[in-house]
């Protein structure tokens, strides 16, 4: 009989010390979940959720604009960030409850404190010791702050969440996904936005027709960019605020949200003391994997990790470590064909790898893309158009990526990813018949690769 309190006590009720917890519980573990603020994590509480809300309520914006001309007289409009704000926070309640009662039928104990590791076997919680054979660490991240003289005066993807009254001019530093998905709900809530990165195309990583194409479509939805622009200080600008270059540059507004990056939430948990090997630039917990720490007993998933920082990558590695650890099955997750979306206006979703990477990794690769304005924006009057792309081993005609910018693009690379994850050939494709009329149908309808 084991002689520790816990089979395996979890820091972190996010998604994945969510995931992991119940699928430990449900093979018969003892399980304990530690957790220092609200049950959900970043996704629930403070990150996919609440931020698929706001797009949701940008895009009310678009939808009241096209109406007339599909014959609809639509009165003047205006947009209350506050009542928005109201039922978001009623929703998260709602959903926080369905999430405690998740780990109470499952048989987790949830112990609601900061926890600190004091040794391999055990840690610590409101002043209780509590053993443990296994520990998982699954603190996920939060926003970094870079060491930028007033960066404290800027907000973050937390705290613009609780806002309730509409920034008149917002600027948003950083091109990853939070930077693009505020820039792009906040101007459909009718701010004017200063988008302003080091790079010289948003989102960095992306496949550079997307990113070139990104670029165009919110500079025609008023975003204001300025690419290749490195903060060197913020101070207060009477009832503002301005945010100096270091070329010079200054840029002024009523709001800063500094979105320049995350960090894994190491700091303080005893990891260090402990004998945990941390990422010297990041902190994050290097693991192998199998999601095990350099010390034995102790593992580690999801963003704390820095491996592939998205919900369902979480998710992924918390029930794989279990199966691995509880169920009898050695499982560890193939990070390489992760699906992802990234809800702007228009939104982009994609599989697999960017032409550019493909290069990279030596494939000989032929492209084939559609570049189109979708139906609907036709009555509508928009201009706004989509964009298509199958990046192809011109040798085994395996599809390796997959992207799209445009309506409806993470619903439609959701339902290819799983295509694209079996190994679907460009044949595949060519051979599957079109449901017409849709925009999804381009992705089976080219037939010629881009010269």
């Amino acid at each position: 009989m084991s002689t520790y309190e816990f089979d395996l006590i979890t820091i972190g009720a996010g998604s994945g010390g969510m995931a992991a917890s119940r699928h430990a519980a449900s093979h018969g573990a003892r399980v304990a979940v530690c957790e220092a603020d609200r049950v959900g994590g970043t996704c629930v509480i403070r990150g996919c959720v609440p931020k698929k809300l706001f797009m949701y309520a940008a895009q009310f914006a678009d939808a009241f604009a096209d109406a007339a001309g599909y014959g609809w007289q639509v009165p003047e409009t205006a947009f209350d960030l506050a009542r928005l704000t109201a039922a978001k926070a009623a929703e998260l309640i709602r959903i926080e409850g369905v999430y405690r009662r998740m780990l109470a039928d499952s048989g987790v104990r949830l112990i609601a404190g900061r926890a600190t590791v004091l040794d391999a076997h055990t840690v610590q919680v409101n002043g209780e010791r509590l053993s443990t054979q296994r520990l998982l660490i699954a603190t996920g991240g939060a926003p970094s702050r870079p060491a930028i003289p007033g960066i404290e005066l800027a907000i973050t993807s937390n705290e613009i969440l609780d806002l309730t009254a509409t920034p008149r001019r917002l600027l948003v530093l950083g091109s990853g996904y939070i930077a693009v998905e505020f820039a792009s709900i906040f101007r459909g809530f009718g701010s004017e936005v200063t988008l302003a990165y080091r790079a010289d195309e948003p989102l960095r990583g992306f496949d550079a027709d997307l990113r070139r194409r990104l670029g165009a479509a919110l500079a025609d939805r008023g975003i204001v960019q300025h690419p290749g622009f490195l903060p060197a200080r913020i101070e207060r600008h009477g009832d503002g605020f301005a945010c100096h270059g270091v070329d010079g540059t200054r840029l002024e507004a009523d709001l800063v949200l500094n979105a320049l990056g995350r960090k894994p939430n190491t700091a303080g948990l005893g990891l260090e003391q402990l004998g945990v090997e941390l990422q010297p630039d990041s902190g994050a917990v290097r693991v192998d994997a199998w999601s095990r720490s350099s010390v034995p007993s102790v593992f580690a998933v999801g963003d704390v990790t820095d491996r592939f920082n998205l919900t369902p990558v979480a998710i992924a590695e918390g029930r794989a470590f279990v199966d691995t650890e509880f169920g009898g099955e050695a499982r560890a997750v193939d990070h390489s064909l992760v699906a992802s979306a990234v809800f702007t206006q228009p939104p982009i979703g994609g599989i697999g790898l960017s032409e550019e990477r493909a290069l990279q990794q030596g494939h000989r690769v032929e492209v084939f893309q559609a570049d189109f304005r979708p139906m609907k924006n036709f009555l509508a009057g928009r201009k706004e158009r989509s964009y298509m792309k199958l990046v192809v081993d011109a040798e085994t005609e395996r599809v390796l990526g997959l992207h799209m910018i445009g309506t409806d693009a993470p619903e439609i690379v959701q339902s290819l990813a799983v295509a694209v994850t079996m190994g679907a050939r460009k044949r595949d494709f060519d051979a599957t018949m079109a449901v017409h009329p849709t925009a999804a149908e381009e992705f089976v309808l080219m037939r010629k690769p881009r010269p």
